[in-house]
């Protein structure tokens, strides 16, 4: 079952009763998979159906009750600034029955082992690029020989390298010249907002599969707590350039973060992906990126589970 994901761009109070989630607002709200209604209303959600909940404006009010149910069902609650951004996530830290067993693999991890992950990731991340410049009847054949040479811990940087030409072809359809920068013009903001969702929810499916977020096989900068997230999420950024590809040609280049398209990148992880030879939707094809991952650990294989963009 996929995992419900619940936005809330309005005053509300957020509390628990019986194991559900009771919303209390007069506002619309919006939730994955429906409409915002105008009427004042009491609304109930199963909390073992929520995924994620994303919080996005300041007189939102939760009560630690509810919190305590989400944290514990594993769900990803999302903070954001007054300017809309996300800037915060909380997770649980007891997300799988063999935790300590889990983090004993994960730490003693080899260097090695981590390079060749890393490589996996960086081919997976790049072909997919490959399949979305497709998709934009791109020429692509560059980052299809890049992919094929990218080496132990991508030591030679092809990462680099297939973004410069990436973000080059990729919004040739709307834009003259796009440079792909968080502080830049739009669609930068949605390209934003679309990865922060995809990072939430790789730190949950990475949690939920007995693996700390924190220590990561290639990014390793002190100050983040979600480095493995931020590796893990490299093959499916596409996806997101996808969707806010498909954003800017329905709504033109002129892109303010309204409601309607939030609406549309919170439909992110339902999405279809193919991941082993078969559709999936994203959320659950993370699942399972996730947990290969953690068999990797485990000496039980040696390769990551990666979807194909196509």
């Amino acid at each position: 079952m996929i995992k419900r994901t619940l936005y809330f761009g309005n005053p509300a109070y957020l509390k628990t009763t019986n194991e559900q989630l009771v919303v209390e607002t007069s506002p619309s709200i919006l939730l994955h998979g429906g409409e915002g209604r105008k009427e004042a209303e009491s609304k109930s959600i199963p909390i073992e159906d929520i995924g994620m909940v994303i919080l996005d404006h300041q007189q939102i009010t939760i009560t630690q009750a509810l919190l305590a149910k989400l944290l514990a069902n594993n769900t990803a609650v999302i903070s954001c600034s007054d300017t809309h951004h996300p800037i915060g996530m909380m997770m649980s830290l007891d997300g799988h029955t063999l935790q300590s067993q889990k983090f004993k693999t994960q730490i003693e991890v080899t260097a090695p082992l981590k390079k060749q992950l890393w490589q996996q990731t960086i081919i997976a991340k790049i072909e997919n690029q490959a399949g979305m410049l497709a998709f934009c009847r791109e020429e692509n054949k560059i980052l299809f020989n890049l992919a094929a040479s990218v080496k132990s811990d991508d030591s030679e940087n092809c990462e680099a390298q297939a973004a410069v030409y990436y973000w080059k072809k990729v919004f040739t359809a709307f834009f003259d010249q796009f440079n792909r920068d968080p502080e830049g013009t739009p669609p930068n903001n949605l390209l934003n907002y679309g990865y922060a969702i995809l990072r939430a929810l790789v730190a949950r499916s990475l949690v939920a599969s007995g693996l700390l977020p924190t220590f990561g096989i290639h990014h390793r900068n002190q100050y983040n707590a979600y480095c493995l997230a931020d590796d893990i999420m490299e093959p499916y950024r596409p996806y997101v350039d996808y969707v806010v590809w498909q954003i800017i040609r329905q709504n033109g280049k002129y892109l303010e973060m309204g409601p309607h398209i939030k609406r549309a990148l919170l439909e992110i992880p339902a999405m279809d992906v193919k991941i082993d030879g078969k559709k999936s939707p994203l959320m659950n094809a993370v699942q399972r990126t996730t947990a290969s991952l953690a068999k990797c650990y485990e000496g039980v294989t040696r390769k990551i589970l990666y979807p194909e963009f196509a």
